[in-house]
């Protein structure tokens, strides 16, 4: 009798939900928490564990917190919750699941007196993995998928972290740098080439081979100290395909084409082109960029919701002052509008710049906010990145400049259609980044130090908000022939051993003295100058090989001249009176005072920097 007992128990016992038999476990609940008075009241908290649809949800123990929507998506291994906090004050609450409790806090939102960067500001682009190793405990963590770390290999993980980037702030804020641009921090816990982060694998969590949520929280505190903004890199077009939403997909439209792999065409073009055709434009912003990328579906409000409260998630919780979002016309167009205006409701005025990665400015000039290229649709994009100026002032430097079709002459034109822009101070200029060439291309090149002088004095004092590339200050020189890994060269003196310091003045060599002291001059007095950051521009065509324009805000002029061939030029200053407050002024660049008479003299590639204000 007692054996046939048993024997019914076990049966019972087996017989019973899995609610009732033991605890669900729950293995993700994002975001990590949320803040009380928040403008958008309506919070989604995505819960991912074994079997959870099965089991009854409700919330407990809070103030003011309701619950309005629960969602269970076709995969039974999630739940999405819908909770109204309007009015709610700061707390912990409990989400149950089944029989697991899950405390949720909303925490109180602090007071965020910080700015965002503008034109006022200096860009400096790094990749953390190749800028500094400050602590090499962290170069290899157990259990990831990509293992080792060998600097020797350009596509391998080279140890750059985020204790190598506070390391240097010291070195940056006497470049005279105000905003630092890492590429992605976030986990990329991907088989391969993993150093880059742009294939992230959860969107709240530091890579723990660059560091910690709370090291890179506190190295944003320490930016701030030294007077230098921090600009989060996101990326919404695609994660890693280790990503657990794309391992254990919430739902068949959570990613394009249903989760299969179709290559992208590339031809941006077709989002704005009016009269492209349906399948050439889905092709461009529903295909994936590689097969270890899966994209995003931003059509599916879930995946928005996501996407947009993990990016307020990091401004809130981390205070950072600004966003660079990565491929932006892949992206879903009202979807990324909707995220601008999502953004700009909880934090009125932040810049966000999208890569728009398009060759011509009226292609570019449709993803800015207001533009009428675009009309009546409207992006909300306040900053876009000026890929054709970067092209030019690559190319023109070493042409031999005329009044009508050659090197300077060239700029001039695509200046003079500004007109297209619906905000010239929103542009993200530039030499060079991570994906191109180097400014300077090969060491050959860098020993040419008038290129650098020249183009970099025109990015300083053109419009815009400019950015440098990491390196660049110390003339570091690649191009793509030899790969992305050539790109992302370590930066001398960032690891242990290095027989180059570049981040002491002692440990540069002569090339790289010249660069640093040529940049920061600029740089330091760059950050005094308002007309040079918000001046109206005007310039003025093409005399005698020579392009002039001046930046002029409320009386104060600076006057720039740049010689565009390779012998000297003596150029008449009539038609320059209206930019030549002065009969003399300081040069910038060779801190020595310049007499303005009747003629202006310049030396072969020449540059005048004057500053009237001094």
């Amino acid at each position: 009798m007692k054996k046939i007992l048993l024997i019914a128990m076990m049966f019972i016992g087996f017989g019973l939900p899995a609610s009732s038999a033991s605890k669900p476990k729950v293995d993700h609940v994002h975001p990590l928490n949320w803040w009380a008075g928040m403008k958008n009241s309506t919070l989604q908290i995505l819960l991912h564990g074994k079997g959870i649809a099965a089991e009854s949800i409700s919330l407990a123990d809070g103030q003011g917190v309701t619950l309005k929507e629960t969602v269970r998506p076709e995969n039974p291994n999630y739940v999405i919750l819908y909770v109204d906090t309007k009015g709610a004050p700061a707390q912990t609450f409990k989400i149950k699941v089944g029989k697991t409790s899950i405390p949720y806090e909303l925490k109180t939102r602090q007071a965020l007196n910080r700015k965002t960067y503008d034109a006022s500001d200096v860009v400096y682009l790094l990749m953390p993995d190749r800028f500094a190793n400050g602590n090499p405990q962290n170069d290899d963590i157990k259990g990831m998928k990509e293992q080792g770390c060998d600097p020797a290999v350009p596509l391998a993980r080279h140890g750059g972290d985020i204790a190598g980037m506070e390391q240097h702030l010291d070195y940056l804020a006497e470049l005279g740098i105000t905003a630092i641009w890492p590429t992605p921090t976030l986990v990329n816990d991907m088989p391969l080439e993993s150093y880059h982060g742009y294939a992230i694998t959860n969107y709240y969590e530091t890579d723990p081979r660059f560091g910690s949520n709370e090291e890179y929280r506190h190295f944003i505190d320490a930016a701030h100290g030294k007077g230098i903004k921090v600009i989060q890199d996101i990326v919404f077009n695609h994660c890693g395909r280790e990503n657990f939403l794309f391992t254990d997909m919430p739902q068949s439209d959570w990613f394009n084409f249903g989760g299969k792999y179709v290559q992208t065409s590339y031809k941006t073009g077709a989002v704005g082109d009016v009269h492209a055709s349906d399948y050439n434009r889905q092709r461009t912003v529903d295909g994936w960029f590689v097969q270890a990328m899966p994209d995003l579906n931003q059509r599916n409000r879930l995946v928005l919701d996501y996407l947009v409260q993990a990016s307020i998630w990091w401004v809130e919780w981390a205070g950072i002052d600004g966003i660079r979002q990565d491929t932006y016309p892949y992206n879903d167009f009202d979807g990324m509008v909707e995220w601008c205006n999502r953004m700009e409701l909880e934090y009125p005025g932040i810049n966000i710049v999208g890569e728009a990665w398009i060759n011509n400015n009226v292609g570019v000039a449709y993803w800015q906010k207001d533009s009428k290229l675009a009309a009546p649709r409207n992006s909300q994009l306040r900053t876009v990145m000026d890929f054709p100026l970067m092209g030019l002032l690559n190319y023109v430097v070493d042409q031999e400049t005329d009044e009508w079709d050659y090197g300077y002459a060239k700029l001039y034109d695509y200046i003079s259609q500004d007109v297209v822009y619906a905000d010239v101070n929103h542009l993200l200029t530039f030499l060079d980044n991570h994906d191109t060439d180097r400014f300077q291309k090969n060491p050959e090149m860098a020993k040419d130090t008038t290129r650098y002088k020249q183009a970099l004095t025109l990015l300083l004092t053109l419009r815009g908000i400019p950015q440098l590339y990491y390196g660049d200050e110390i003339g570091m020189a690649a191009n793509k022939s030899k790969g992305d890994g050539a790109l992302r060269e370590n930066f001398p003196g960032g690891w242990p051993g290095d027989a180059n310091n570049a981040f002491t003045r002692e440990g540069r060599n002569p090339l790289q003295t010249w660069y640093f002291d040529f940049t920061k001059n600029l740089l330091q007095w760059r950050k005094t100058s308002p007309a040079v950051h918000f001046g109206k521009l005007t310039h003025f065509c093409i005399q005698k090989g020579v392009y002039a324009y001046a930046r002029i805000l409320d009386g104060r002029v600076v006057t720039v001249f740049v010689n565009g061939t390779n012998k000297p030029t003596t150029i008449d200053l009539t038609p320059y009176a209206e930019v030549l407050p002065k009969n003399e002024a300081t040069d910038i660049l060779t801190h020595r005072n310049v007499r303005l008479a009747n003629e202006l003299t310049m030396e072969a590639r020449d540059v005048l920097v004057l500053d009237f204000s001094l």
